[in-house]
């Protein structure tokens, strides 16, 4: 699995925890940033991932902001991605297990960096079910291909 990472400067810190787990696992990725101190534009951080999540050259994306829901706005416009904000363990299962979702945001500021680094672990670690949600995916997939 290769998996690529970025945050704006509301996630920072929670990004730098799950580049350690991300170590501790031994899943490759790359981090696309941010590194600054002053206030940044999340769609400048959260699309470039989106898209390379989308074109095959990586497997799953996380992207963090202060909140999670800037980032998992900007990266659901691109074509192909099924990104969830999630800020709970249930959550972060569920959505690997029912919508095969291929990429993860997070609120530092909602969660903490404790529990936003279990979330990752779970949603890293589970698999797709398939099965009847199958064919839900195949329909959001039909959608985007008008």
């Amino acid at each position: 699995m290769k998996v690529a990472l970025a945050s704006d400067h509301g996630g920072v810190l929670l990004r730098n925890e799950i580049r350690n787990l991300l170590d501790e696992m031994n899943i490759e990725y790359e981090d696309f940033g941010c590194e600054c101190e002053g206030s940044v534009d999340y769609p400048d951080y959260a699309l470039p991932v989106a898209e390379k999540v989308a074109n095959g050259e990586f497997d799953k994306g996380i992207v963090i902001c202060g909140t999670g829901i800037g980032m998992s706005i900007a990266a659901n416009k691109v074509k192909g991605i099924r990104c969830a904000l999630v800020h709970d363990l249930f959550s972060a299962k569920a959505t690997r297990e029912h919508n095969d979702t291929n990429m993860l945001a997070m609120g530092e500021r909602v969660i903490g960096l404790g529990l936003g680094r279990e979330i990752a672990r779970v949603w890293l670690s589970t698999e797709f079910e398939g099965g009847r949600h199958e064919n839900r995916i195949n329909k959001i997939s039909q959608y985007e291909n008008k």
